[in-house]
């Protein structure tokens, strides 16, 4: 426990921290109940401890606060104000033990010579100013640390590191013991997966050279828009023309380089999208400027061209623009560890989860992850193993497994030490068939898309149409006033605004998501959640609040010494249920000392502790003394059994917590959506569920028991019926019908943690807002089809005049920006006077 010392001086000599820290008697404790933790900030409760005349949560925040005094880094309290986070949950000291496997050591790092190591670390923790300068400080706690650095957005830390004086493991623990664990998992050796989530510089850089050809061709044709190109020297004005043209180049044979190839594409499978018609314009406008510059007939049209592409390049910048600190992709690589524990030849040794093969032998420690499909060969020091499947099946209540039996990969030890042996590949087994499914293949059309390449289609066809007709008309009387119709049609009539409605209406729809916790993929997704007409919805972990339960005693009444006998028990353990006794408790029980003690925890049975010379027993009905059948207790879901001097006092019954305001979603959403309850627990919460949905329980079909499979399979019976599915889940076992919905949004409570793959992720704060989202992502999109019709009604504006060969350069040049600022003006200032009205 990390109560048996303390880190102190350069990392990692270790003191006895008895020397130091002392509990704060009674009287003390009373004046600090409105005191909270100096480190993390959280509020002081019972018997807090004190150092320097500071007080402390826990052990662990007070460990760090050591740390940091004791190599004058103090400063970290200057920044921000409880700046740390809560440490009462400290890693264990085998957290990090796969690191000292030189393979998977090599795959992690991002370089190396033998003298200096760099490496790339995702930390969750980081949130604040406080957090980068500690990270970025980390070499004043290990000599063997060279630098660091931290990016915010992405929160990484990337770390220099002498392999000679540290490995990696010792820096990761490190980081682990001041606050910020690591978070390296499977994923974490796919560094192609990393490259695909970097950001798209070359987008940048080519908006930033259209902007600066841009400024500087309107700033050289300045006197053409006052009409004082006739004061100005001929040599001038050709010299301007020729600058004009230098600054020109970049812009058509880099910036533009996208546009072509995609209308390229497009003719190569006959087809028409909205790049061939802004391709044309691109050219038309270079050539015609061109022809005007070096005949000395004209100013040319470059201002309008670097205008064009600084315009549409912004916009793909604005509809890229995304939350760096987010995956939606995630898969099983995510949540499994990179290696494993394996016993052979008589001798334990680490290896990578990717090489289990068929017949190893593992060895699952309390709280660590079955990576593969295996066969249970032996508890040490219980009847059965205890598995939480919670994450992958979706049943809250963990699962006996007897020697012999089939345990699947996903499952998560909750008891002692078992051996298993391997039935199944890693790559075989039942999570990684799941993944393999077609349904996480899919590459669904954006709706908006299609509509524009349809409308660009029919547009460029008739806008080749009119200005070949016009060039026919005008040919017989005036060659070039025949040549200006026909290139000013192809200008005017140029859909720039038409290609910026979506981006930047969905774009900015995009954001105001993201203010409110609510982190889309895309753009594509707004209009596919407007689109819906079917939600299906998980209970675990998305109807209910895994952070918060109910609980109800049932047996003999407990008086007030005996309730804080219990409550200092429940507190010596991190498991949920634990937790979620000691919540419950709290306030009912006293404040007086309990003078518990020999407290000791035995994984997967219980607590157990002396109190007034009776011993306590809280955990498993067995572990209690409860005469109940183990198969009666079992299926009594999730419940802890408490004994007092060996004397059966009762059980705690722990009952899942309904999300604040859930009651209210779905009266909003019952009246426009088919509702369907999909979960993988069992029907034990039918009944409480059909009051939350009262009035709506005859229209909405419940359904438990669901594996993986049987989710997915279910979305998509849905899908093949027509409906626009939206499904809401938060773990692995909903990963199959998040990818097969139309939309798949997961529930999180924290968002930076594991989540499934999905097109959206949603904080379970902002979960009552869902139905003023979708009111939001249907009103974007009629605002879309608006710009529609504005864009179309400049450019039947501007046609009537191109069509005659009146248009000007200055007044084309003018024109067509125009008509682009306006409809983005429109598209953003819509969308924000929207989500007013409707988020408010």
């Amino acid at each position: 426990m990390c109560g048996q010392g303390r880190f102190s001086g350069k990392w990692p000599r270790n003191q006895p921290c008895s020397r130091d820290l002392t509990l704060i008697s009674m009287p003390e404790l009373e004046m600090a109940v409105e005191q909270i933790c100096y480190h993390c900030g959280e509020k002081l409760e019972d018997e807090p401890l004190q150092r320097d005349d500071k007080h402390f949560c826990c052990l662990g925040c007070a460990t760090v606060y050591e740390m940091l005094r004791d190599n004058d880094l103090c400063d970290y309290y200057q920044l921000n104000a409880q700046a740390g986070l809560n440490l009462r949950e400290r890693p264990t000291n085998d957290q990090y033990k796969f690191l000292v496997d030189e393979k998977v050591v090599s795959q992690l790092l991002d370089f190396s010579d033998g003298q200096v190591a760099k490496v790339t670390f995702f930390v969750p923790a980081i949130h604040c100013s406080s957090c980068i300068w500690l990270l970025e400080n980390l070499h004043k706690l290990h000599p063997g640390i060279a630098g660091s650095r931290v990016n915010f957005l992405r929160k990484e830390v990337g770390i220099s590191y002498l392999p000679d004086q540290a490995t990696l493991r010792q820096v990761a623990d490190l980081m682990a013991n001041v606050g910020y664990p690591p978070h390296i998992t499977l994923e974490s050796l796919d560094k192609t997966a990393e490259a695909r989530t970097k950001t798209d510089r070359a987008l940048l850089y080519k908006a930033g050279v259209a902007f600066f050809c841009f400024g500087n061709l309107m700033l050289l044709s300045f006197p053409e828009y006052l009409t004082l190109g006739e004061f100005v020297e001929s040599n001038f004005r050709q010299f301007f023309g020729y600058l004009n043209i230098a600054l020109a180049l970049p812009v058509v044979f880099y910036c533009s380089t996208d546009y072509f190839w995609s209308a390229y594409q497009a003719f190569r499978q006959r087809q028409m999208n909205i790049d061939v018609p802004i391709a044309l314009g691109i050219v038309a406008l270079f050539f015609v400027s061109l022809y005007e510059i070096l005949s000395h007939t004209g100013a040319g049209y470059l201002d309008s061209l670097g205008g064009l592409l600084f315009f549409l390049l912004g916009g793909r910048l604005f509809q890229q623009k995304t939350f760096d600190a987010l995956s939606f992709e995630r898969d099983y690589k995510s949540y499994f560890p990179i290696s494993v524990t394996i016993r052979q030849d008589g001798q334990e040794r680490m290896v990578q989860v990717a090489d289990l093969k068929r017949g190893d032998r593992m060895l699952i420690h309390h709280q660590e992850l079955i990576p593969a499909d295996a066969l249970m060969l032996k508890t040490l020091g219980e009847a059965s193993a205890m598995i939480d499947y919670s994450f992958v099946t979706g049943e809250a209540v963990p699962v006996a497994k007897h020697v012999g039996e089939l345990v699947y990969a996903g499952g998560r030890q909750t008891g002692g030490t078992i051996e298993l042996e391997v039935t199944k590949a890693f790559s075989q087994s039942y999570l990684t068939a799941l993944w393999n499914n077609d349904a996480f293949q899919k590459t669904d059309a954006s709706q908006i898309a299609r509509i524009t390449n349809r409308f660009s289609k029919a547009f460029t066809t008739n806008v080749l149409v009119v200005s070949i007709g016009a060039a026919l008309y005008w040919l017989p009387q005036d060659l070039t006033t025949a040549l200006r119709a026909f290139t000013s049609v192809l200008i005017i009539a140029c859909p720039c605004a038409i290609s910026l409605a979506a981006p930047f209406a969905l774009g900015m729809a995009l954001r105001i998501f993201g203010r409110r916790n609510f982190y889309l993929k895309n753009t594509a997704v707004i209009e596919q959640l407007a689109a819906t007409d079917t939600i299906v919805l998980d209970k675990t972990g998305t109807l209910t609040d895994t952070q918060r339960a109910e609980v109800h005693f049932d047996g003999q009444p407990l008086t007030g010494p005996e309730l804080a006998a219990v409550l200092a028990l429940a507190k010596q353990s991190t498991h949920p249920l634990s937790k979620a006794v000691a919540a419950w408790i709290k306030p009912l029980a006293g404040t007086a000392s309990t003078g518990l003690q020999a407290v000791s925890e035995i994984a997967g049975q219980g607590l157990q502790g002396v109190w007034a010379t009776q011993k306590l027993a809280l955990g498993t009905a067995k572990f209690a003394g409860a005469n109940i059948p183990e198969s009666e207790a079992e299926a009594a879901g999730s419940r802890v059994y408490l004994s007092i001097g060996g004397i059966y006092r009762g059980c705690f019954r722990v009952q899942n917590h309904y999300r604040a305001g859930v009651a209210e979603v779905i009266g909003a959403l019952a009246p426009t959506h088919r509702l369907i309850v999909l979960s993988g627990d069992n029907e034990k919460e039918r009944g409480r569920l059909e009051k939350l949905f009262a009035g709506h329980q005859s229209l909405t079909p419940m359904l438990f028991g669901q594996s993986p499979q049987g989710k997915l399979d279910f979305v998509q019976q849905l899908r093949e019926k027509g409906k626009q599915v939206l499904m809401l889940g938060d773990g692995l076992n909903d990963a199959g019908a998040l990818k097969q919905s139309n939309v798949g949004v997961a529930i999180s409570d924290n968002v930076l943690a594991f989540s499934p793959a999905s097109d959206a992720i949603l904080d379970g704060q902002s979960f009552r807002q869902l139905p003023q989202f979708i009111r939001l992502a249907k009103a974007s999109v009629m605002i879309i089809r608006l710009c529609f019709v504005l864009s179309l009604g400049y450019n039947l504006i501007g046609l009537s005049f191109a069509v005659r060969g009146a248009l000007s350069p200055v007044v084309s040049a003018i024109l067509m920006p125009l008509s682009s600022i306006t409809v983005v003006a429109f598209a953003t200032l819509a969308v924000r006077w929207v989500a007013g009205r409707v988020l408010r």
